[in-house]
Order: structure tokens, then C-alpha cells, then sequence
């Protein structure tokens, strides 16, 4: 008799549990189901207008079917790049020229002497104002993926992201060695590189820059390839970058202060040399989500050009 009391209480005990399971599912079963811990970034999109430095001023809107590629040179033309075309303009935004190519160009460049440097995927082609090909330089091997050219008087630095490294060539396209090859003795960390967004550039010292972007670092280089400095900003907020591999695209001022665009949140700002948080120059609101590869230049008046990839056009920004 004792055994069947227990027995039936036990039974109503179960029942009872399974009733208050069954209430609290029901019952929240309309509501949210999000995660508390998930990082809702929608947040970190919305930017306080104080922030904001500079205004929009223009836009260019080419005719290419594929917009990739920006770059300005010494007498602030403008050339834009990517499927099969390459267009010029003059600092008044009127087109100077046109020419097509046979393929896609990833990056583009202009050398101090005028010639123009484009990667073309796997390796790079070299033209004339005209449009007339110079020559093809060597494919070095099949996992090349070029995403940045940068040049001074005597060499061509050049991005490649399938293999994590950086080539330094003479105007001839003759290579000279490789950067940024992991190196414990001295001291370089090797580019972590998840996706082909691996941009450089050289500032009016001469120093070549190059972003590791898994690290969210800048690193400086000399052309032997020496490590001299970097910096690096690691965060969720306006202050650093975050995800598999920010900044996106770079390019400088003319007080050495660094502008930045990032893809995941999509927007553009101004880093000081040493990496400090300055303002925002383009908010995530004006880019369509999920866009990627905002290129960037500037000319000799400090005005920062964007390339917005998606809406395919250049959006050009003065400081307010």
C-alpha cells in the first residue's frame, strides 16, 4: 500500500513538471528568440552626427559595367578601374580619357612618370596614358590574387593575398624580394589574411604601409623588409575594427593620419599616424548592407574619394 502512495505521488509530481514545461514553452513561444550574448550591430551603425567630419561635395558616376579600382596621381587626375575599362578624369571631374582592356583589373596605379600600373588577378599590366599596353609582367605562381599596387620613384609594391606576402619590384617589373613573410627572428608576424582584401600604400616619407588585416593592424616596412613599427585596433566600437579581416581598403592624408573603410559595418573613417580614432567621414547608412571593397584615394587637397562598389559610383568628401 505504502509502495503504490509513493508510486501515485511520483506520478503526480511528473505530471505536474510536464504541465509547467508545457505553460512556460507555450507561453514565450511568440517572443524574441534572440540571443543575448549575439552582438547586435545594427547599433554600431547609427553614428552621432558630432562624429561626422566631412560632407559630401560630388560624385562620379563612369560608365563601367564592374567598379573596382580608384587612384590618383601627382596632378590629382582621377582613374577608375575594373571590368574591361579603365577611365580618366581631370581634378574638375570632367572625363580625359578612356581605354579598354581585355580583362577585369583588381588594383590600380599610377607611377611619377605616368605609367599605369594595373593587377589584372594574377599578375600586372602596365599601359600608357594613350591606353597602349606596355608590357605583362610575370605570373609568379597560380595562388597569386593581387589586390593593391603602391610605387615611388624606384619600386613597385605590390599585395598578394593568396599568398600572404608582399612584392617588391623595380619599374621593370624585375622582382627585388618579398615583405612580410612570417619571421620570428625578426620579429614579423606573417599576414593573417582570410579573405582578398590586403591593402598597402606609401606615405610622403616614402614609407610603404601595409594592413594585416586579420590582426587589424598597420605595419610599416622598409624595402629590404624590415618591420619598423605598427599599430593595431581590435574593438566592436568606432575606435578600432573588428571581424575576419579589417580595415578593407586604405589610403592617407596629408598629416599622415590614416582613412579607413571596413566591410561587415560599412564606413569610412580617419585614424591618426598612430593608429588613435579621429572622426567619421562616410556613415554605414549611405552604403547598401553587405557591401564590400570601398577603395579609397585622396589628392593633394586632402579631398577623400570613395568607391562604392555596389551602387558603382565615387563619392567625394571634403572636412566640413
Amino acid at each position: 500500500m505504502k509502495q503504490k502512495v509513493i508510486v501515485g505521488f511520483a506520478l503526480v509530481l511528473l505530471i505536474g513538471i510536464i504541465a509547467i514545461m508545457w505553460f512556460d514553452f507555450y507561453k514565450n513561444k511568440n517572443k524574441s528568440q534572440e540571443n543575448p550574448y549575439e552582438y547586435n550591430i545594427d547599433k554600431l551603425k547609427v553614428i552621432d552626427p558630432d562624429l561626422i567630419s566631412h560632407e559630401e561635395i560630388g560624385q562620379i558616376e563612369p560608365e563601367i559595367e564592374e567598379l573596382l579600382a580608384i587612384t590618383i596621381d601627382k596632378n590629382d587626375n582621377i582613374y577608375l578601374a575594373g571590368k574591361q575599362k579603365v577611365i580618366i578624369y581631370d581634378n574638375s571631374l570632367t572625363e580625359i580619357s578612356s581605354f579598354h582592356i581585355d580583362t577585369t583589373a583588381y588594383s590600380i596605379n599610377v607611377t611619377n612618370t605616368g605609367g599605369i600600373l594595373l593587377g589584372m588577378l594574377n599578375h600586372i599590366e602596365v599601359y600608357s596614358q594613350e591606353g597602349v599596353q606596355k608590357a605583362i609582367w610575370e605570373t609568379l605562381n597560380y595562388d597569386v590574387v593581387i589586390t593593391s599596387i603602391a610605387s615611388n620613384d624606384n619600386s613597385v609594391f605590390v599585395a598578394d593575398a593568396g599568398n600572404k606576402v608582399v612584392y617588391h619590384y623595380n619599374h621593370n617589373g624585375e622582382l627585388l624580394n618579398e615583405i612580410g613573410k612570417k619571421d620570428t627572428i625578426r620579429s614579423i608576424p606573417g599576414f593573417i589574411i582570410p579573405s582578398p582584401y590586403f591593402d598597402l600604400l606609401i606615405d610622403s616619407y616614402g614609407k610603404l604601409w601595409v594592413v594585416n588585416p586579420g590582426r587589424h593592424a598597420f605595419e610599416n616596412y622598409d624595402a629590404k623588409g624590415n618591420l619598423i613599427s605598427s599599430w593595431e585596433r581590435t574593438s566592436m566600437q568606432l575606435e578600432g575594427f573588428s571581424g575576419c579581416c579589417n580595415p578593407s581598403n586604405i589610403a592617407i592624408l596629408s598629416d599622415g593620419s590614416f582613412v579607413t573603410s571596413e566591410k561587415g559595418i560599412e564606413r569610412v573613417k580617419v585614424h591618426s599616424p598612430n593608429g588613435d580614432f579621429k572622426s567619421v567621414v562616410a556613415a554605414p547608412s549611405l552604403f547598401e548592407e553587405g557591401t564590400q571593397g570601398i577603395d579609397l584615394a585622396v589628392d593633394s587637397k586632402d579631398r577623400i574619394y570613395v568607391l562604392d562598389p555596389v551602387k558603382k559610383i565615387v563619392r567625394i568628401f571634403k572636412m566640413k
